[in-house]
């Protein structure tokens, strides 16, 4: 049994991004707690990643959907990211194909959201 509200967030492990998508969920959608599922750029990984590297994803998700009733999932890249060293318009893009990628997964979710984490590292929604 849970208590409180949750959301999921895909996101990168970079400390950096981490308060920002935190931040922003839990005000946006008045959630308790984040569920985080990080990779170094998840964008890409969730993209155009190989299938083990896309089910490892996916199973993370199912838990927090399925064991914490997550009705809110969102997906973020960022600026200056290591893990995935391409342009905001690439990053952009991937978030965007993120998106009809977990929309594919017809999971019983509210939202399903994309996210850019800019320069000054605020949240800026792309899908």
């Amino acid at each position: 049994m849970h208590h409180g509200k949750f959301g999921t967030a895909i996101n990168c492990m970079d400390g950096r991004a981490q308060l920002p998508v935190t931040n922003w969920m839990k005000g946006k959608y008045a959630l308790d707690f984040i569920d985080m599922i990080t990779e170094p750029g998840p964008d890409k990984m969730l993209s155009q990643g190989n299938p083990a590297q896309v089910e490892s994803i996916k199973s993370r998700v199912l838990i927090s959907v399925n064991a914490h009733g997550s009705e809110t999932i969102l997906v973020a890249a960022h600026h200056d990211c290591a893990g995935n060293p391409v342009t905001k318009e690439e990053h952009i893009s991937q978030v965007k194909d993120c998106v009809k990628i977990l929309q594919s997964w017809k999971l019983p979710v509210k939202n399903i959201i994309g996210a850019w984490i800019n320069d000054s590292w605020m949240l800026e929604i792309v899908a």
